[in-house]
Formats: C-alpha cells, sequence, structure tokens
C-alpha cells in the first residue's frame, strides 16, 4: 500500500524507496517500544498529603504543551501536522531538559460541521438511495459546484480603524463537489460506509481512532490517556462545559439582549466561525444607513413610480450607508451605480425605502421591515433611471442634493446608495470634478455637479479639505486611479477621526472621535437615519446558504467590557508570543473584539445550563479544555467517557462545586460521594501542570479562539494559573504553492508518513519555516532528509561496529578543535531549541555538526572516543526533530540504558576554547581558499583561458606568513577604532572619510577599511568590538601551518613539493625580509625576486602562490 501510495500523492515521484523503507521499520519498532513502555504518558510527582501542587513543581519542573484540538470530520492533513509539530519539539526537547513534559490532545466535535455535514447525507440517501446513483442531468450539474463570488471593494466606504483578520482557514473543501457523498469518496470512504456517515454520531467514533493512528505514525508524544470527544457524547466533558459556562455567567461575564450577527436563515440560527464554509474571522460592519427623502422624481424613475400607484401621502427613501455620519454636513449629491439594478421595498410605517436587494435581505432580518425575514419588493429599478432626483439630505448645508453616477458603486457592498462628500472623500471628490467637466459624456446636466465641497472638518495635516488636498499631494488625476484612491481614502480617513475637529454642526469644535457617535444618535433620534449592518464579507454556512446579519435576542459573552479587557491586556504582556508580529495581532484584536455569541439551536455540543434550548457555540466550550487534561484520566478511559477513569467517578457526580473545587480553588464540597482523598489527588495534578506553557495555533485564530482563551483564563483561573506563552504559525504551503486535492498538490499527515517516513517528514517540518509567515513544506527537501538519514545510519553502524580499530590515547590538535566545535555547537543548538528557533536548530545540530564531523574525519584518522561521543551527540541533538533515528542510535547502535525518550540534552564537556576556536577558523579558511584557487585555474583551463600554472602539472606550492602586521595599517586601524559608536555598533562614515585624507595616499586604504568594518559588525555574539580592533592573534601560526602541511599535500593532485616563508617586517618602516622555515622556494629570497603578495601577508592572513615545477 505504502509503495502505491507514494506515486499517487503530492508532486514528487519516490523510484527507489528502499532507503526509506529501512527508515520506516526502524520507526515501526520504536513506536511499538514506546507504546508498550508508554513512554508519553506523563504524570507528576507522586502525592504527598499537604504538599500542593504548585509545590511539587518548584521541586520537579514540568512542561504543558498544547494545540487547538482537531475538528473530526477528516483526516489531519500536513497543515495539521505543522501546527503539531510545533508542540512537540517543544514537548521532545522539554523531556531533555529533565522536565515532566505533558502533550495532550483531544478531538474538536463541537459545532454544525458534522451535523451539517450528516443531514446532506440523510437528504442524499433520499435522493440517491444508499449506492447514491445520480441520475445524468444531475451528474452533470455536479461538476459545477457554485462558489461564493467575491465581494468588490465598494469606493468611499472602509474603515481603516478596525482591525482586518487575514485569511480565511474554513474553505470550501469539497473541490469543485457538490454532494457530501462525493466529498466523502475523496476521504476514500466507500459507498457502503459512507451511509453509516448520516448518523452524527458515526463521525465521533470513526475520525478520532485515525486520528490518533496518525498522529503515533509521526512519532508523536502525546499522552492519549488524557483524550476526549467534546459534545454531550462525553458526559464528563459535558459536565465540564456546563461548569465553565454557568461560572461565566454567574459572574456576569455572560449576558442576554438584542446584538447583531452573522445570522443563517436556512439554519435560522446565528452562524459562528466554525459553523462557516467561508468567512470564518468575519463579522458585522456597522452603518448608518442615511435615509435621503425622495422631493422630484427624474422622468424615467418617475414613470415606473407611477406604475405602482402609491398613496400620495406615501414617502420614498433613498437608503445611503455610511461609515461616516459626521460628515453629513457636507454632502454635496448622492450617488447610484448606473449599472445596478435597485428596488423598491415595503419598509415600517408605509415607508418605501431604494436600495439593492441584497442590502434589503439584511434589513429584514433587522427589525427595519414589518415582517422578520420577509422582503417584500415593490418594483425594480436600474440605477441609469433614478440619475436626476431630488432628495433631501439630512443635516447637508445645500439641503437637497442630485442623485449623480457613479461607476464603482457596486451591488454587493452597503446598498447601494452613497452619499457624496467630497472635501472628506478622495473618491467623491474625484468623480464630482470628473462628472462637471464631463457632464455630457454621463449624460447629466452640468449644473447637477456644481455644488462646491464645504469646509466640515479641520485636520492639522491636510487642513479644512482634507481630499482635495491629499488628492493633489498623491496626483491623483482621474476617479479611475483606484490603487492611488484607496490609499488616499485611508488617509483621509484616519486623519479625519484621530485629529479632526468639528467645523460645522452642533457639535462645531468637538474632536470628530466624540462628535461621530453623538452625530449619529442625534440622526437616529431624529428619523433621519436607522443603524444597519451587514456581513463585512461574503459568508457562507455550512448548509450552504449566504449569510446575513441579523438583530438577534441571544446568549453573549461581554468580552471588551474595559474591566476584563484590561485583565486580559495584562495576561498578554507577560506572555511570550514568540515574537512582536503575534503580540501586535493579539493587541489589534484586543482593541475592537467585544461581544460574541455564544449560543446557538443547531448542531452538535453542550446545552445551556439556565437555558437549555440553546447549545454552547463551539468556539466558546473550547476555551479552557486545557485543564480538563490535566485530570481527564482520573475521569475516564475512553474517550467517549464511557468507561471510568482512574477516580472511579461516575459523570453525575462531577457537579460544579466538584469543578469549583479541582480547578478553581474552590470550597471543599460539603455534599459528595467522591472520596476527598481523590478529589485532593486530581486538584494536585491540575496545579501541578498548570499554567499552560505554550499553546500553539494557526495565525487565523488569533481573531477569535486564542483571544477568547486569554480571555476566559483570566476571568476563570488566578494570575498564577495565567497561560504563560502562546505561538501562532502561518500557513504551511505545499512545494511553494497552497495545497489543494483538486490539483494533486496535497498531503494528509498519513500520505506524507507513506511516502517519507515519519523521521523525514518530521524534519522537514522543522527546516518549514518559524515566523508567522506561510511556511513551505518542500517534497524535495524531504527526499533529501531519507537519504541524509540513512546515510548516518549506515555510517553510524559501521563506525561502531569497526570502533576497535580506531585510535586512542591523547588528543592531538585536530581533536581538541573537534571537540571544541562540538561543545559549540552544543551551546548553539540548546539556545536555538530554548527560543522555539527549530529551523536554526535544525541548521546547527544537524546540518552544521555534521559538516564539523566531515572536516575532521578527512583531516585526520578518527579518535574512538570523540567519534562515539559525537554519534550520541548527533542523535540527541536531533531527538526532538528525529526520535526514531535518535532512538536506533541510543539503543541498538550504542546500546545505552533506556530510551532516548528520556535521555537528557548533551553538555559540553569544558568551556569554550577561543584559541582553538580561531586556530581551527584559520586553518579551515586557508584550506578552502588553497582548494578553491586550483579549482579556479582547472576552470578556466577546461574553457580555453589563460592561467597562472597548469595545475594538472607538477607544481609547488608557497605560503607566505607574518606575525607583523604591515606598518600603514596601524593608522588605518586607529581611525576605524574613533569612527565607531559601541552604544550603536556603527561607524561615523564621514568621519573616516575626513581621517584618511590625513594619511599618506594608498589606493588600498579604503578596501582595508571596508573589510575592517565587515569584521567589526559581523562578529560572533559575545565579542567584543575592541577585540577586533586589537588583531591579537591567538595561536602559532607557524605551528599551524607546520601542522596543516599533510593535509595540504594530500588534498591537491600533482603537488611536489610545499614551501612555508616568514615575511619578517622592521617595526618602523616597510621593509621586508623573508625567512624560509620549511621546504625550498623556488624564487630567490630576496625580496625584489620573490612573488607580489608576499607585502600582503599579515598575521592571520596568509597568502600563497603557485607554480609548475619538474617532477
Amino acid at each position: 500500500m505504502a509503495e502505491k501510495l507514494a506515486g499517487d500523492v503530492g508532486k514528487l515521484v519516490i523510484q527507489n524507496t528502499s532507503k526509506r523503507d529501512a527508515l520506516t521499520e526502524v520507526e515501526r519498532r520504536c513506536q511499538k517500544r514506546w507504546r508498550d513502555e508508554r513512554v508519553f504518558e506523563v504524570d507528576p510527582p507522586a502525592y504527598q498529603p499537604g504538599v500542593s501542587g504548585a509545590e511539587a513543581r518548584r521541586r520537579d519542573d514540568k512542561f504543558f504543551g498544547t494545540m487547538a484540538y482537531p475538528y473530526m470530520n477528516g483526516s489531519l492533513h500536513l497543515g495539521h501536522a505543522f501546527t503539531l509539530s510545533k508542540v512537540e519539539f517543544a514537548t521532545g526537547f522539554a523531556r531533555m531538559q529533565g522536565k515532566r513534559a505533558l502533550f495532550p490532545l483531544g478531538f474538536h466535535c463541537t459545532g454544525m460541521p458534522i451535523k451539517a455535514c450528516a443531514d446532506k447525507l440523510k437528504r442524499e440517501i433520499e435522493m440517491f438511495g444508499e449506492t447514491f446513483t445520480v441520475p445524468a442531468d444531475l451528474a452533470a450539474e455536479a461538476s459545477d459546484s457554485a462558489q461564493p463570488a467575491e465581494v468588490a471593494q465598494q469606493t468611499g466606504e472602509h474603515d481603516p480603524t478596525k482591525f482586518k483578520s487575514g485569511k480565511s482557514k474554513v474553505k470550501a473543501k469539497s473541490a469543485g463537489l457538490q454532494y457530501q457523498f462525493q466529498i466523502m469518496r475523496l476521504l476514500n470512504i466507500p459507498d457502503s460506509e459512507i451511509v453509516k456517515f448520516a448518523d452524527e454520531m458515526h463521525w465521533l467514533k470513526y475520525f478520532p481512532p485515525l486520528c490518533q493512528e496518525d498522529c503515533s505514525s509521526l512519532g508523536a508524544r502525546v499522552d492519549w490517556r488524557r483524550s476526549m470527544i467534546t459534545t454531550d457524547a462525553n458526559p464528563y466533558y459535558d459536565a465540564f462545559v456546563r461548569w465553565s459556562m454557568n461560572k461565566l455567567h454567574d459572574m456576569q461575564k455572560i449576558k442576554f439582549g438584542e446584538r447583531y450577527t452573522v445570522f443563517s436563515p436556512k439554519d435560522n440560527q446565528p452562524c459562528m466561525d466554525h459553523d462557516r464554509a467561508s468567512g470564518e474571522g468575519k463579522g458585522p460592519t456597522d452603518y448608518t444607513g442615511i435615509k435621503l427623502e425622495a422631493v422630484t422624481f427624474s422622468d424615467d424613475a418617475q414613470a415606473i413610480i407611477d406604475k405602482l400607484a402609491l398613496p400620495a401621502d406615501r414617502k420614498v427613501f433613498f437608503i445611503a450607508a455610511t461609515l461616516r455620519p459626521e460628515t453629513m454636513y457636507g454632502q454635496t449629491n448622492c450617488f447610484v451605480g448606473p449599472k445596478v439594478n435597485y428596488g423598491l421595498f415595503q419598509a415600517k410605517d408605509g415607508e418605501v425605502f431604494i436600495c439593492t436587494p441584497k442590502s434589503a435581505r439584511n434589513m429584514a432580518y433587522q427589525g427595519i421591515f414589518e415582517s422578520r425575514g420577509e422582503v417584500i419588493q415593490l418594483a425594480e429599478i436600474p440605477g441609469r433611471a433614478l440619475v436626476g432626483t431630488i432628495v433631501n439630505a439630512p443635516l447637508s448645508v445645500y439641503g437637497q442634493v442630485r442623485i449623480l453616477p457613479m461607476d464603482s458603486v457596486v451591488a454587493t457592498k452597503g446598498t447601494g446608495v452613497v452619499t457624496s462628500v467630497p472635501s472628506d472623500s478622495p473618491d467623491d471628490f474625484m468623480t464630482t470634478q470628473d462628472l462637471a467637466k464631463k457632464a455630457a459624456f454621463y449624460g447629466i446636466d452640468a449644473s447637477w455637479a456644481s455644488n462646491k465641497a464645504v469646509p466640515i472638518i479641520s485636520t492639522p495635516t491636510f487642513g479644512d479639505l482634507t481630499a482635495p488636498k491629499i488628492c493633489e499631494m498623491l496626483k491623483i488625476q482621474s476617479p479611475k486611479d483606484a490603487d492611488a484612491l484607496a490609499k488616499a481614502k485611508e488617509m483621509a480617513y484616519k486623519e479625519g477621526f484621530y485629529a479632526g475637529t468639528m467645523l460645522l454642526g452642533k457639535y462645531k469644535g468637538e474632536k470628530v472621535e466624540k462628535a461621530k457617535p453623538l452625530v449619529r444618535q442625534d440622526l437616529i433620534t431624529e428619523g433621519s437615519a436607522f443603524i444597519y449592518n451587514e456581513p463585512e464579507d461574503v459568508i457562507m454556512s455550512r448548509s450552504g446558504e449566504e449569510c446575513v446579519i441579523a438583530l438577534c435576542d441571544q446568549w453573549y459573552i461581554d468580552y471588551g467590557e474595559p474591566a476584563w479587557k484590561a485583565k486580559t491586556e495584562e495576561c498578554l504582556s507577560r506572555m511570550n508570543t514568540f515574537g512582536e508580529e503575534s503580540r501586535n495581532a493579539f493587541e489589534q484584536c484586543l482593541n475592537w473584539l467585544n461581544q460574541w455569541a455564544c449560543s446557538r439551536t443547531y448542531g452538535l455540543g453542550t446545552r445551556l445550563p439556565w437555558d437549555p434550548q440553546y447549545l454552547v457555540e463551539s468556539l466558546s466550550d473550547s476555551t479552557i479544555y486545557m485543564s480538563y487534561y490535566t485530570i481527564a484520566h482520573w475521569l475516564h478511559s475512553s474517550i467517549d467517557g464511557s468507561t471510568v477513569g482512574l477516580g472511579n467517578i461516575r459523570p453525575e457526580q462531577m457537579t460544579d462545586d466538584i469543578w469549583e473545587y479541582v480547578l478553581a480553588k474552590g470550597k471543599k464540597p460539603a455534599n459528595t460521594t467522591i472520596p476527598i482523598e481523590t478529589l485532593d489527588k486530581m486538584r494536585y495534578e491540575f496545579e501541578y501542570f498548570y499554567p499552560l506553557d505554550v499553546r500553539v495555533s494557526g495565525k487565523d485564530l488569533i481573531t477569535n479562539h486564542l483571544t477568547f482563551w486569554l480571555y476566559t483564563h483570566t476571568a476563570v483561573f488566578g494570575e498564577e494559573n495565567w497561560p504563560q506563552g502562546v505561538r501562532a504559525n502561518g500557513l504551511l504551503l505545499l512545494n511553494n504553492e497552497k495545497m489543494s486535492k483538486s490539483t494533486g498538490n496535497f498531503l494528509t499527515l498519513k500520505e506524507a508518513v507513506s511516502k517519507f517516513g515519519a523521521d523525514a517528514t518530521r524534519l522537514t517540518l522543522a527546516d518549514a519555516g518559524d515566523s508567522l509567515d506561510d511556511a513551505n513544506f518542500a517534497e524535495e527537501t524531504a527526499n533529501a532528509m531519507i537519504l541524509r538519514l540513512f546515510t548516518l545510519k549506515e555510517w553510524s553502524d559501521s563506525v561502531v561496529a569497526d570502533k576497535q580499530s580506531l585510535r586512542t590515547g591523547e588528543f592531538n590538535y585536530y581533536d581538541s578543535c573537534f571537540e571544541n566545535e562540538m561543545n559549540g555547537i552544543v551551546r548553539q543548538a540548546y539556545a536555538a531549541y530554548e527560543g522555539a528557533s527549530y529551523r536554526a536548530a535544525i541548521k546547527v545540530g544537524f546540518f552544521d555538526f555534521q559538516i564539523a564531523r566531515d572536516w575532521y574525519r578527512d583531516i585526520t584518522t578518527m579518535h574512538r572516543d570523540l567519534i562515539l561521543r559525537w554519534i550520541e551527540w548527533q542523535a540527541l541533538l536531533i531527538a526532538p526533530f528525529a526520535p526514531h533515528f535518535a532512538e536506533y542510535i541510543w539503543s541498538d547502535v550504542l546500546h545505552r540504558a533506556g530510551s532516548v525518550q528520556t535521555a537528557l540534552f548533551p553538555k559540553p564537556s569544558r568551556d569554550n576554547d577561543k584559541q582553538l576556536e580561531s586556530g581551527l577558523a584559520y586553518i579551515r579558511s586557508l584550506a578552502s581558499r588553497i582548494n578553491s584557487s586550483e579549482g579556479l585555474q582547472l576552470k578556466k583551463k577546461s574553457k580555453g583561458k589563460a592561467q597562472a600554472y597548469d595545475p594538472k602539472k607538477p607544481k609547488s606550492l608557497t605560503i607566505f606568513f607574518s606575525s607583523q602586521f604591515p606598518a600603514w595599517q596601524t593608522p588605518l586601524v586607529e581611525l576605524a577604532r574613533i569612527s565607531f559608536d559601541s552604544s550603536r555598533n556603527a561607524f561615523d562614515d564621514k568621519k573616516i572619510v575626513a581621517g584618511i585624507k590625513d594619511l599618506p595616499k594608498r589606493k588600498d586604504a579604503m578596501p582595508f577599511i571596508q573589510k575592517l568594518k565587515v569584521s567589526v559588525l559581523a562578529r560572533p555574539p559575545g565579542v567584543e568590538a575592541s577585540e577586533v580592533f586589537d588583531r591579537a592573534q591567538l595561536f602559532d601560526e607557524e605551528q599551524l601551518l607546520k601542522l596543516l602541511l599533510p593535509h595540504i599535500q594530500s588534498s591537491l593532485n600533482n603537488l611536489q613539493q610545499v614551501c612555508l616563508v616568514k615575511v619578517v617586517r622592521s617595526n618602523d618602516v616597510e621593509r621586508i625580509a623573508l625567512d624560509v622555515v620549511h621546504g625550498q622556494p623556488s624564487f630567490n629570497t630576496a625580496l625584489d625576486s620573490a612573488p607580489p603578495m608576499v607585502e600582503n601577508a599579515a598575521p592571520g592572513q596568509p597568502e600563497f602562490f603557485f607554480e609548475n615545477v619538474a617532477a
């Protein structure tokens, strides 16, 4: 099966799988051992009466990490694995620090998706039977699955002060398929099994075991005893959610009332993020609906109105949706889209509204029309027919204004009617200018566009006419300059809102920020406006319908309440967010997040305890379940709670006072049949593992789940149990492209492990990226990891098998350098792991560690103790990433006691030796330069170009070195030293240029300065700039060169001899003498016959010279 699968998925085809198969055989053995030895089952230190979990933790440290539990409506894909890997690697490293590292994982089943899919299958079974035989005509339709159209950007209305979340995680997963049974087939479920999924409970039984199997195949260090499914299918978890909701309700964090919310008319309930097929993270946009009463219709419009035979006193209003009610004083006209079709709709109190059908559908659920959900359209009217109509414009200094055409008005945003305020809207300004200039082209009377912009808001940057000023500054010439106008619009709104002062009206002199809500309320009070909300983007429910914004009586969590928000902000300020970008995203979300509907009537979940007609919404039952993990195995030993756990506790015994005592420092329960010692042990375990050390999730959950998680923790738990860290990751690309089933660029976790093996997959996930940017899983990298692991395995096997032949005894110089480098890499790898910089950790601890080994074995015979230590340390350095390989080396090759899963991170054998470090760097640099020089001549020879010598013929090599720097360099070094500002780690280049003019002129002076600057600015961490300026030699260069001679002699072809020549300089003048210390150079040692590079030799900077000689 694996062989077939490897060729069927992804884009890379592995031709020869023997190396992978050898590794996967090792992986299977390791996983069986870990399972048999229960190595991932993590418990606190043994309970002692009177000792709290917190006290035990101070003596015996722990780590507790979680990820957002995956939703059980399909198999895990590589994106899930990427998020999981961040917790996995952190858990593995924590184990190597000697901590009791806990990583539990549950299975999320709450919400609408599973129920909606099951109900679809029920309908499809009724339509097509249990064999899902689709009639030919319907089959043709099924190939063209309708996708929601994107919403065009409405010109003139945008609120840049509100945070907009990034991509939605929830996308249509149907890959162009219309029916649910087709989607199930994509999951490789046979038709005979698909029918079972019409029962929503079957999903809860089918997918969790697959999730566990897939994670285990990756070698995940998960304590599966603590797993659970959500919803009332698990009565223990159900009781836990009821307690948490009761607690929030009692604290008055949950309230009841009318609020605007995303609503699915088809499902007749609010549609929260996890209930959506698209539009996750999107919410209502809060507009002010301005009522512009029609005074005189255009002739074309009047002809349509006359057909309706409306009563003479019937008022007709154009409804303009605006985000800026404070600017209504400056209305000069009103815009409609000439190509947009509008409707005349029956509203309350006999009024008639002119707006788009889409906006009317929203209004029908907001108490604006007579009957909820009922839209009565009296007539349709094209936008072009409305042009020229005169309307009353509330607050406008002009009183009455004309309806004019604006091509960029669309039917999918707002109401399709836009108030025109050219003083403060760049779009409006450019359009009115264009209309005035080209009146005939637009088919209007020029006088209709003659109203001048009115100064209504004063800003410090742009004056009293913000829009004209910005358009002038940005040189915007046309209303079609979309990009420039978008930038201008944002500039105008932010400046006006945050820094503007009202120049007109009742609130003249007030700041716009303060006046805006007051003006809005005045308009609503006098009947000239109403509150209108619509979705900020297209939101599709999982039942396949486009959602609206409805005014609903519902239970909501009062996120954003000032005192609670301040507490949550304090929590965030103490946390490790693994990057400022994540912290900024949380801070922005906290600034705008407010009331969140926490109840619904359709789907799976827990009933609201005090109002059981409602279910708890799927994001609201998932905020503190990390605490449930700490005691789950005490409650149940099966994920559905059907089998009791360690505590022998029945679900009905878990009353609110029990949860309060165990998790929230509540009073000892008076009336319980659970032994108090059992409850104390549960409380002890919670207190030991809490607080949570890190929570990992995709960055898209910052705007909902992760922020809810912070809020709820600060409400339910004391400060000592607030979360310590949160890590958000970007999306995962596959081969630098978005994962897509329809294109074949897609891998499930199971497919990836089958194709590449667990460790190669894990190493590639580690290499994929660590930032908030989208990461990339490259199949070529995974394939290369297979080869690298297999080669390392075979080499380690052979070295250990033949270890008796290796050198022993005292270390030579190269041994000492290698040991010192190994120690340094261990320190660097530890720092990378500690900072959760996994890409850096794999570079240092895997690639660089092997480069060090390669150099060592090439330059000297290997020392037995040292190379065996290297093999052990290599296994340990990558144990968090490649635990199966590490286990094989640790247990099967080196025969160490216990499992590598309990081994500690390597400790450096001694402090860093800078002398050895600099000496090794010198040797490597010179050897590389010499080899590169010969390679360059070979390349020239192959291309027929002139060479300094023939590299294929017998040759000699002369190396020039010196213990003294050229005297001319000394004043340049001092000039650079006094021009360096250590506080800024920067040079004053002007000072350097001026100083050079006062020194003897040399063409190599500035290149020397530039090279010195690079050395200073690129110095390693912990090295002071003064050390670079001092240019102190930490090693005996002559001794190192003599030591290097055998390596040079053996590594170059046809090399007859190597000569070492010391360049001796006098202290006060530029006088040079040559002293031959090894070999016999072909040239006379008198300076005038020596090669020109002699003068460039300096301490630590040798020069060399090749020439052909007789064999």
